[in-house]
This record gives C-alpha cells, sequence and structure tokens, in this order.
C-alpha cells in the first residue's frame, strides 16, 4: 500500500479543524463488496502506521488465503512539526507525516470471504489497534 500521494500542489497545507470533521459527518458513505466491515462512530485521525497496524493484525488470524481485505482509507493530508529549540516564527515546521481525516459512519475496512466467527475476532483485534471509537458491522442482509 501507497504511504502518500506522488504528486501535490503544496508540499505543506494547512490544519483541518474538527469543526469541518463534523459537518462532514452528515454524508453517509456506502459500504462496497465486503461482507464484513470496520465503521468508525467519531471523526478523528488516522495516520499509516495506524492503518497498516490494523491491517496487519487482520492479515495474521487468518492462515488461508481465502479472503481479500479492502481497505477504503488513503494518508493524503501532511502533517509538518517544528524543532523542540526552536523559537516563535520563521516560517512552518518541517513535514513529519501523513493522515487521513475520518468522518463519523466511515467505513474504513472492508473483509471478503471467511466465515462471521472467525471475521469478527480479526476485526474486534483491528479495531483495537485504531485510535477512534469503532464498531464491526456484517453486510449481509
Amino acid at each position: 500500500m501507497k504511504q502518500y500521494p506522488s504528486k501535490l500542489k503544496f508540499r505543506k497545507y494547512q490544519k483541518i479543524n474538527e469543526t469541518y470533521l463534523k459537518i462532514l459527518q452528515q454524508k453517509y458513505i456506502i459500504p462496497g463488496e465486503g461482507q464484513y466491515a470496520i465503521k468508525s462512530i467519531i471523526a478523528g485521525k488516522l495516520t499509516f502506521k495506524q492503518i497498516e497496524s490494523a491491517r496487519k493484525c487482520i492479515k495474521r488470524t487468518f492462515t488461508d488465503k481465502t479472503f481479500k481485505i479492502r481497505i477504503k482509507v488513503f494518508t493524503y493530508q501532511p502533517f509538518t512539526q517544528k524543532s523542540v529549540a526552536s523559537r516563535m516564527g520563521k516560517g512552518k515546521g518541517k513535514l513529519v507525516g501523513w493522515f487521513c481525516p475520518i468522518r463519523a459512519g466511515q467505513i474504513i475496512f472492508e473483509i471478503l470471504g471467511p466465515s462471521g466467527l472467525d471475521a469478527f475476532r480479526a476485526l474486534k483485534k483491528a479495531v483495537s489497534k485504531l485510535p477512534v471509537k469503532a464498531k464491526i458491522i456484517s453486510l449481509i442482509y
């Protein structure tokens, strides 16, 4: 999985307000083709390391290759940080990492293939790795 976008118009962007994320919550995100999914309850931010650790946690629980993981989020927003000993002013800090803003109700992961109990166990471990509150939903009707 790619960590960050290959081309951007600007290297550094302004911060995203939490109020902006709350406005975006009103949009309902439609699930894809998966059978089970992780859906966020509150708005927040996910870094690439958090997404990758949850993905690895799901992958480790299954020994066979009869399942597919679909990651529905991508880290496209850069964040910066100034060094500890620097004084105020003198511009914005250097680029430290990338994150993905998450809306409430947004689907983060989808799993296609495994049985219900196995999928529930794997997704429960993955939810514990994420910093946002999330729940496991079944997309089978």
